[in-house]
């Protein structure tokens, strides 16, 4: 909008705001331009060359004589910039800028009665004739002045293109004004930060110094402008840095960092070497670059804390936090629980076991572990919110309580993102790590003890465990009955070893093309003297982490080379026989030696016996594992693969494995001909062994139609129900005396 203001009566007071605008509003308004107007600080700063050259261009533009840029304040119009005119201030009051600042648009005032001397545009300018002033605008709208052009004939021709050109020199002069603003901001601060006691530094998106105080160089022991440039990672310890190179990386993608806006204790490197303990408070910014398109800034106060910790800190260290990694120890733990349980009347406890550290401890030594605990640590305080709680409890179990909170969601949310969060390894001291985590959760309300809340997070990280870790569960009612369970399940299998109540079956295993039976897979029973014959479903996880298991393990391997010994004696033909072991016994160490002693103490051929190997064990699977069955398949023994197919491992475990024989698991054969998908899976099994030079038996057949759709596919040997089910020794001795093709006469039959 252009107002016109065509004689010099107009000018004689400023325009008034209508009678139903509240005064205090108005004066609110102005209280509020006068402080955007003070924020630019130009008024008395003596001139500025940017904004003289755009009053000259601005003058030359429109051809007068005249020009100023004015900051108008609530007395005075300051002239910070001007030509063609001799004062450096005016009386706000009776000038044209009044009405500029009171519309916030552009006044134009021509003065073309001469008459009127004593009633000018100007009077202490009782010449100028002609006045064009457009408003400078702030970013929040305040007219803080003015840019004008003035004449001393009147200009009754000046247009509303002209009336923009001028507006647009005013945006000229806020750009100029923002500058000089931001600069001395800038320097402010710069200064504030030099003088400053504690260290400033300020890294840029990757990860160099672009700042730092004299503080800073003195507390790593650089010397002046020595950092800059430098990676920040001169002042992070060897082992932090893979969690700090993580922590930058997704905070430059966009992520949220975890750390800004807290103030927390870390440990620094000085430039000698050494380390010691600093407060780090983190902040981030986005980096102006004048077209929006600017990256992310970083910045940090930091402190040394040596003094202060060694002096006030050591006693409650020791008492409330864990020495190696820093994090709340146990009972400071316990005492923040019990405050939230009677504070609160609610809280969630999550116990997190790490999976496999102690390999890392006893192959690599505790200093490693030691640092892999402290990566840990801090990978866990960053995947947590400020309230939340991290604890170490010991060895590699940690802690989290989130205070007054009772929701499930909550608690699976946050073991969300941790387990996301540990699928990135740890790259610590020249050693890369895949850490899983398990995790327990429990949810405690009104007269919960800790405690009782800590034991029941316990039993839900035990059940964690059990359903293969890398998991979250939940407390349930049912699991504390289970626990007493498993006990009474433990002490009966003790006695069970220690009576002989564990017995041998055998399932047949035939040639599919002539129903001959040419092996067996010797599966475990328990004659219980109470329950009678117990399946393997009943008690085998019990008894695989029984510290009998190895026990058990080896009387399996002995009690199947007799019974081949006596099958042979017997003149029954030569029989494959398979045996399933438990992990502990695989690893621990004797495994050839005592399985080759056993075959030789019943003179039974190796060939004639094969160990099956379940996904479970080939997912934890090492040199340890690995070397006792490559030996044993050296000497002839045979190793399946049992339950092919039906998990991630499988695959990898082909290259890796010392394999003679991959078991298609009975899930794919059961659907076989209704289930597209599983007849191709088996297809691809058979063809795979075939390139691998394995041999294949497919489990779980029951019917005919089953029975020819494998033997179609390329399949020779087959177990499941249609040939027999679990029995005894001497009933499978009876069925393959009196049934030699047992499997090709239930073919007739059906």
């Amino acid at each position: 909008m252009r107002l016109l203001w065509t004689g010099a009566d107009s000018m004689l007071a400023p325009p008034k705001a209508p009678a139903e605008i509240d005064d205090r509003e108005c004066a609110g308004k102005e209280d509020r331009r006068l402080a955007a107007l003070r924020s630019y600080r130009m008024i008395g700063a003596g001139s500025d060359p940017g904004l003289d050259r755009i009053v000259g261009l601005t003058a030359t533009s429109f051809g007068m004589p005249m020009a100023w840029i004015s900051l108008v304040d609530d007395e005075f119009s300051w002239l910070v910039a001007r030509i063609g005119v001799v004062p450096h201030r005016l009386p706000r009051l009776g000038l044209p800028c009044e009405g500029v600042i009171a519309t916030s648009e552009v006044v134009v005032a021509n003065d073309d009665d001469s008459s009127l001397r004593d009633r000018r545009l100007l009077p202490h300018l009782p010449d100028v004739r002609f006045y064009a002033g457009a408003p400078l605008l702030t970013g929040e709208g305040h007219a803080i002045g003015t840019l004008c052009v003035l004449d001393t004939v009147p200009h009754a021709d000046f247009c509303e293109a002209r009336s923009h050109q001028l507006a647009a020199f005013a945006d000229l002069v806020m750009d100029r004004l923002q500058t000089r603003h931001s600069a001395s901001v800038d320097a402010a601060a710069i200064g504030f930060a030099k003088a400053a006691e504690y260290a400033f530094l300020a890294v840029d998106g990757a990860g160099a110094i672009s700042f730092c105080n004299p503080s800073a160089e003195i507390l790593f022991g650089y010397s002046a402008g020595e950092m800059l440039g430098q990676r920040i990672e001169i002042i992070i310890p060897e082992p932090l840095r893979a969690a700090h190179r993580a922590g930058l990386a997704r905070i430059v993608a966009g992520g949220v960092s975890h750390l800004a806006g807290r103030t927390i204790e870390l440990t620094a490197l000085h430039r000698d070497g050494r380390t010691f303990p600093i407060e780090f408070s983190m902040s981030l910014w986005q980096e102006a670059d004048g077209i929006g398109t600017g990256g992310i800034g970083m910045g940090a106060i930091i402190r040394d804390i040596s003094e202060w910790r060694a002096r006030d800190a050591k006693l409650v260290q020791l008492a409330h936090h864990d020495k190696l990694t820093g994090l709340t120890n146990r009972a400071h733990f316990d005492e923040r629980l019990d405050a939230s349980l009677e504070t609160d009347r609610r809280a969630t406890v999550m116990l997190l076991d790490l999976d496999g550290f102690k390999e890392v401890n006893d192959s690599l030594g505790h200093a490693t572990g030691d640092s892999l605990l402290q990566a840990v640590a801090v990978r866990l305080s960053s995947c947590v919110t400020p309230d939340a709680t991290v604890a170490r409890f010991g060895g590699d179990e940690f802690a989290i309580l989130l205070q007054g909170e009772a929701d499930p969601r909550k608690a699976a949310a946050c073991a969300a993102t941790i387990l996301t969060a540990f699928q990135t390894p740890f790259p610590v001291a020249g050693h890369i790590f895949h850490v899983g985590l398990s995790i327990g959760a429990a949810i405690g309300g009104p007269g919960t003890a800790g405690d009782e809340l800590i034991a029941d997070a316990d039993l839900a990280l035990y059940q964690a465990k059990r359903d293969g870790r890398r998991c979250l569960r939940l407390f349930e009612q049912p699991m504390r009955s289970a626990v007493v369970a498993r006990r009474a399940l433990h002490d009966e299998l003790t006695r069970a070893v220690q009576n002989a109540e564990l017995v041998l079956h055998y399932q047949p295993q035939v040639e599919l093309a002539s129903g001959r039976i040419i092996g067996a897979e010797a599966l475990l029973r328990w004659q219980h003297p109470a329950r009678g014959l117990l399946m393997p479903v009943a008690f085998i996880d019990a008894l695989e982490a029984h510290p009998l298991a190895t026990s058990v393990g080896q009387w399996i391997v002995e009690d199947v080379c007799r019974q081949s010994a006596l099958w042979q004696a017997a003149g029954l033909p030569p029989l494959r026989l398979a045996v399933n072991l438990f992990g502990s016994h695989l690893r621990n160490g004797t495994l050839a030696a005592e399985v080759l002693a056993s075959l030789a103490r019943h003179a039974v051929p190796p060939h004639l016996l094969e160990i099956e190997v379940t996904e479970r064990i080939a997912l934890q699977a090492d040199d340890t594992l690995l070397d006792p069955l490559r030996e044993l398949h050296r000497h002839g023994v045979s190793i399946a693969f049992d339950d092919f197919g039906t998990g991630y491992a499988s695959l990898s475990s082909l290259k890796r494995f010392p394999l003679s024989r991959l078991k298609i698991d009975r899930s794919f054969v059961r659907d076989i001909l209704t289930d597209r998908h599983d007849a191709e899976i088996v297809r691809a099994v058979l063809g795979m062994a075939q390139s691998f030079g394995l041999d294949v038996i497919a489990e779980g057949i029951e019917t005919a139609e089953q029975d020819t759709m494998l033997r179609m596919m390329g399949c020779r040997e087959g177990q499941g129900y249609r040939y027999g089910r679990a029995m005894p020794a001497d009933a499978l001795a009876a069925l393959i005396s009196s049934v030699p093709d047992m499997g090709r006469r239930s073919e007739k039959a059906a």
